[in-house]
């Protein structure tokens, strides 16, 4: 009996009194297929069916085939499972994602005919698995809430009140080893596995990889092994058959060794295994609200889902993890849930068709970051879902179909353009993984999805034959989804009143691509690079094996960054379009403006004639002259930045505006205005105007300018003062006037003989300050007090002056 049952008793009782319960159970207890069994066996449905949510879709098939069989009924009777674009629903029990629950919570809001709700493996804590959650919790059903390892007290504290039961299932003990990945994962994965059986290792082998390419490697590389010898080897990943997925899960004769990406750390039940071998690594999705990016990149996996991983290993005897990092290696406690790290724009269009105007109030177990939902709202803006933060009629509309809100719109729009049929198998091409491989032929045209298109017609030819798709570079399995995925949004499109039956021509289907996806508008930067510029102050790298490589001005339908030497933006499925469409399709959007910059290489400003679409510029023209009044600006600012450097604004200059600032604190009823960093700027730009090179404005005189910034009645108060020299017994030395600090003269000892008192400035309120100097020139003391230095400090300086300069005057 499975350990999950030494709760049975319990997990009734519970439910039937709290109606709400936490379960946390180890992998392989049997919480995933018995629990809903139990549920059905004692009744607590009220002749409803169960509906268990399950994060992945290889799952949520394969856990509907097993209680099927357990059950002794055909699959898509009393047990069934729904996921995207497939479904074979039963009477009393079925698996589905996420986003189809939410879907039908939409539609019914009372989930006529549900008697319970199981959510499991909800430590992945998937973008949809929240946001269902937190619908359901205003429904009156019982919910489950399932999964290995689990946040327990932040998640009963959201649920409250709910119960929490906890299951120490049989798990046997698995040893723990740390081993050097080598040069690569598959060949530690390789290496690690050899060692196991040489050393007499038992039973199967599991080993985790990141994903369809590092699972190949795998295999080959532990089949060059002699070790492998009387092993099949099986690869298990999402890009798979539904036959090669179940192949990895069976029973055989011979030992096995599956190598899987992390669709295998939870609910699939892998008999025999032994050994697991974990990479510690994963693909992890992450989107960037800021960019508009998507990211699918490598990373380590966290201390959750290696604990995961590892259980594995324990579940029919004694097992080994080996573990391909160092054993100091510090790894997070667990993944980012996807709310922070994924595109929100269609579960929002979702919430707002349930009426949740105020997406940052909602319910959330965790909020998702501001910046990602803003930015989910104004792409629905974009698209015509929403106006004024409230869904549209054409937002509605748009939620009929089951992709994102950019294919949805662009499946609205080729009812107009009539265009539908070819939309729709554009959005079947997309849904899936990537259809065409490295080595596919692709002709020169104006849309990448023309290449799909030709690749997908072939391989249907061929009926999908495997050699057949391989040499077209056609990835069969994903090919194979397609006709059904077209046929289904073919019937949608009839439901919603498309018509279906027109065929347009490549110019239709091209301006609803644009439509869809008008914030991807890209403008390519010049005709030797495949670098872009897009919407929105982005920039991004054409795909190389892209057949638009050739077009000024397209939309992109992917815009992901790639880890490869370096990480870098590439576009994809581009779709070349024609400037002329942005101003039919978008008027609104496209805007003329003179750009002005200045070009510190030339040491000129440069000026040209801008078309944009939004913020994207698509056309430019050079000007002659750039406008008198931003030149001027520009180059204001590189001479106030110092970068350069004008004859005339020398330290007579500078004096000047010091002592224009010394008057205007001192004596404020003379009306003298300070001249600001604001004003020195626009002085300069006074003296700039009218120039658009360095070179015209080099020799310029300045301090005339400045001088009449003030008037010339100002002027004359400026110079009686704060005078440039101060006469002081019958010389008249200049005054130096400072930024932070008192002005101040420089005279000899022998010039000041009999001044016990230097004269003052602005209108007596200002002393200077008196450098005395040595014959050197060199300032023997520098005072404000004459009186002072001649009665106690000069007698001290006498002797040793007298000794140093013996031939001048010492009174």
């Amino acid at each position: 009996m499975l350990p999950i049952y030494d709760l049975e008793n319990d997990i009734v009782a519970r439910l039937k009194q709290d109606r709400r319960l936490i379960l946390s159970a180890p992998t392989g207890s049997g919480k995933s297929t018995q629990v809903p069994q139990m549920l059905l066996k004692h009744g607590l449905l009220a002749n409803g069916s169960v509906i268990i949510l399950q994060p992945r879709r290889i799952a949520a098939r394969l856990l509907a085939a097993r209680v099927a069989e357990e059950l002794g009924v055909p699959l898509g009777r009393e047990v069934g499972y729904r996921v995207r674009f497939e479904s074979r629903p039963g009477t009393k029990i079925t698996f589905v994602t996420e986003g189809i629950l939410l879907r039908q919570m939409i539609d019914d809001p009372t989930l006529k005919g549900v008697g319970a709700l199981i959510f499991d493996e909800f430590h992945e804590r998937h973008l949809y698995g929240d946001v269902t959650l937190a619908r359901a919790l205003d429904l009156p059903v019982p919910i489950i809430v399932m999964s290995a390892t689990l946040d327990v007290d932040r998640l009963a504290a959201y649920l409250k009140p709910c119960a929490t039961l906890s299951s120490d299932g049989r798990q046997y003990p698995v040893a723990m080893q740390h081993a050097p990945a080598g040069d690569s994962p598959w060949d530690g994965a390789a290496d690690a596995f050899a060692k196991y059986v040489h050393d007499g290792g038992e039973g199967d082998a599991l080993v985790f990889m990141p994903g369809a390419y590092e699972i190949a490697r795998t295999i080959e590389a532990i089949g060059r092994k002699h070790e492998s010898k009387g092993f099949v080897l099986l690869p298990l990943h999402g890009d798979l058959s539904p036959r090669d997925q179940d192949a990895a899960v069976a029973r055989h004769e011979k030992r096995k060794v599956v190598v899987a990406t992390n669709v295998a750390e939870t609910s699939l039940t892998i008999d025999g295994v032994r050994l697991v071998i974990d990479s510690g690594l994963a693909r992890i999705a992450r989107y960037d609200p800021n960019r508009g990016i998507n990211t699918l990149l490598i990373e380590k996996i966290s201390r959750a889902s290696a604990d995961q991983r590892a259980g594995r290993a324990g579940r029919t005897a004694p097992g080994l993890c080996i573990r391909l990092w160092p054993d100091r290696e510090v790894r997070q406690p667990r993944e980012l849930p996807e709310i922070k790290r994924l595109d929100l724009s269609e579960v929002v269009l979702t919430l707002k068709d349930a009426g949740v105007r105020d997406l940052k109030s909602f319910r959330w177990l965790e909020p998702p970051e501001e910046a990602s939902l803003g930015h989910a709202e104004e792409l629905l803006s974009d698209l015509g879902a929403l106006e004024n933060g409230t869904i549209t009629a054409l937002g509605r509309r748009m939620l009929a179909f089951p992709v994102h809100p950019r294919y949805s719109r662009m499946l609205l729009a080729a009812h107009d353009f009539g265009c539908v049929r070819q939309a729709a198998l554009v959005a079947a091409l997309t849904q899936g993984r990537d259809l065409l491989l490295k080595h596919a032929e692709r002709d020169e045209s104006t849309s990448d999805f023309h290449a799909l298109i030709k690749g997908w017609e072939q391989a249907a030819r061929s009926n999908f034959n495997l050699e057949a798709c391989q040499r077209l570079g056609v990835h069969a399995v994903t090919a194979r989804q397609v006709a059904p995925l077209h046929e289904q949004f073919l019937r949608i499109a009839e439901q919603q009143g498309l018509d279906t039956t027109k065929r347009a021509d490549d110019v239709a289907l091209r301006k609803c691509i644009l439509i869809g996806f008008s914030d991807r508008v890209a403008h390519r930067l010049d005709e030797g690079t495949l670098r872009c510029d897009l919407v929105h102050g982005r920039r991004g790298t054409l795909a190389r094996e892209s057949v638009v490589r050739r077009s000024p001005l397209m939309v992109v339908a992917e815009a992901r960054e790639i880890e490869g030497k370096s990480v870098d933006t590439i576009l994809s499925l581009a779709t070349s379009i024609e400037p002329a469409w942005l101003d039919e399709l978008f008027p609104g959007d496209m805007n003329r403006r003179v750009h002005v910059e200045y070009d510190s290489a030339a040491q000129r400003v440069v000026a040209e004639e801008q078309r944009r679409f939004r913020d994207l510029v698509i056309e430019r023209k050079r000007l002659e002259s750039p406008p008198a009044d931003e030149a001027a600006r520009l180059l204001a600012n590189e001479v106030v930045a110092g970068r350069l450097l004008l004859k005339g604004w020398d330290a007579a200059t500078d004096q000047w505006i010091l002592r224009v600032n010394l008057l205007s604190r001192s004596c404020p009823e003379l009306g003298v205005a300070a001249i600001t960093d604001d004003d020195r700027r626009a002085i300069m730009e006074h003296v700039c105007h009218g120039a658009a090179a360095y070179k015209e404005i080099k020799e310029r005189p300045v301090l005339p300018v400045v001088r009449s910034w003030l008037g010339s009645a100002k002027q004359g108060l400026v110079d009686k003062h704060a005078p440039e020299r101060l006469p002081v017994n019958g010389k008249t030395p200049k005054v130096t006037y400072a930024a932070d600090g008192p002005p101040f003269v420089a005279m000899k000892i022998q010039d000041l003989w009999g001044v016990v008192q230097a004269p003052k400035i602005a209108m007596g309120r200002v002393a200077p300050l008196i450098h005395i100097l040595a014959p050197n020139q060199r300032p023997v003391q520098i005072t404000q007090d004459l009186a002072g230095f001649w009665s106690e400090h000069y007698p001290k300086l006498k002797k040793e002056l007298q000794r140093r300069y013996p031939r001048h005057e010492w009174r």
